[in-house]
């Protein structure tokens, strides 16, 4: 993808200079720039970071539920039918 940009005269003389000593082009240090900006400004969240909110807690409910939930289902018709 092609982007321009406009610079002051101030700030190109300085990203040339930068770039003629470092040996890179003036492209890559604007990209290296962008890169590191983007990251301390926006930085990629893991999927379980943008989900956590929505996930239950580890202490939510009884740990044996898969193996028990027909117990814990009849337990909760008969409290409901012997209110």
């Amino acid at each position: 993808m092609t982007l321009s940009i406009r610079l002051d005269p101030e700030l190109e003389a300085e990203l040339a200079r930068a770039a003629a000593q470092t040996g890179r082009s003036k492209s890559e240090l604007v990209k290296a720039s962008l890169r590191e900006y983007l990251a301390r400004v926006a930085p990629r969240k893991s999927p379980y970071e943008l989900g956590k909110d929505l996930f239950g807690s580890a202490d939510a409910g009884p740990t044996d539920l898969a193996e028990r939930r027909k117990d814990y289902l009849t337990e909760s018709l008969r409290a409901k039918h012997d209110r």
